[in-house]
């Protein structure tokens, strides 16, 4: 079984990349209208408070998710077992 640091540094499937990018740019999307210097409607604040956590979330998940595919292959070229 992973813990959650090899689930991190192992390979992620391509889709999973790209969603961790869009989940990475909302976020901070949302962090720029938590901090904006001008004063904005309540709604719109509170739009980006969700923002900037959905994209955080979607980032973590997308992070530790494993192409189990690509890691048996690694493992098995360098001729370790990971299970």
């Amino acid at each position: 079984m992973m813990n959650v640091m090899e689930r991190a540094q192992a390979p992620t499937p391509k889709f999973f990349k790209v969603l961790r990018n869009i989940g990475i740019v909302a976020a901070t999307i949302g962090g720029a209208i938590l901090t904006a210097p001008v004063a904005l409607p309540a709604a719109i604040v509170t739009f980006g408070g969700y923002l900037a956590v959905a994209g955080g979330v979607i980032s973590a998940i997308s992070q530790v998710t494993v192409d189990d595919k690509r890691l048996k292959n690694d493992a098995d070229a360098e001729g370790v077992n990971h299970e």
